[in-house]
């Protein structure tokens, strides 16, 4: 990865990086999460910081995909936007997604956590694997935000199984910046982690899927 939310760039949020800094009207911070919901399987800021080992704060959240980011080419849409409504088609009957950052909130380390529930694990398994299918088929690709600013990012996929998906995002000319995703399919739900920092966060990615993988019942 369920999203999204909020991803960096460089030294700051935008969504030159994962889908969410800027918030549809319907889709600002929800004000609460129920206890025994799919929203409550969410790792907690602590949760998420013992496990990587960078002390991060709460930030934004959503309760619905992102509109869809421009790709140049096309058929990268998949790519650039793996947790808006590109990536979470129509169909899903719960969606959250929130990003933590690092403690100053500048914004050099993010952690953004994104899960949908379709309901059907007919529905969501399709939605895994088109996922897998369009990360695999975009080796790079420039992605539009709502402002206009554009971003060229490589794609590189990493270990890949019938229900779990690893792939490095790293912008191009970033001085190493890069979102270090995790996407898992667990019964019904779809669920995504990413990771986004200037150094190598490929296995506390995989640790925070792990945990909030462990959590969601599917």
């Amino acid at each position: 990865m369920l999203v999204l939310v909020v991803l960096l760039g460089g030294g700051g949020l935008t969504w030159a990086l994962w889908p969410s800094g800027a918030k549809t009207p319907a889709a600002e911070n929800p004000q609460h999460v129920v206890p025994g919901t799919l929203q409550a399987d969410i790792l907690s800021p602590d949760d998420v910081s013992k496990a990587v080992g960078t002390t991060v704060i709460a930030g934004s959240a959503v309760n619905q995909p992102p509109p869809a980011l421009t790709a140049s080419p096309t058929s990268c849409a998949l790519a650039v936007g793996p947790a808006t409504v590109t990536g979470y088609t129509k169909g899903w009957t719960v969606f959250y997604s929130t990003t933590y950052q690092d403690a100053a909130g500048a914004g050099d380390y993010t952690v953004t956590q994104t899960v949908g529930d379709y309901g059907d694990a007919g529905q969501s398994g399709t939605v895994f694997q088109s996922l897998a299918k369009g990360i695999a088929a975009c080796p790079s690709a420039t992605r539009t935000d709502q402002n206009k600013n554009t971003v060229k990012w490589n794609y590189t996929v990493g270990s890949t199984t019938a229900s779990q998906l690893a792939w490095t995002a790293s912008q191009d000319s970033g001085g190493g910046w890069a979102c270090y995703r995790q996407a898992r399919l667990k019964g019904t739900a779809v669920l995504q982690v990413a990771i986004c920092e200037g150094g190598d966060g490929t296995a506390a990615a995989v640790k925070v899927a792990d945990q909030f993988a462990a959590k969601v019942s599917g």
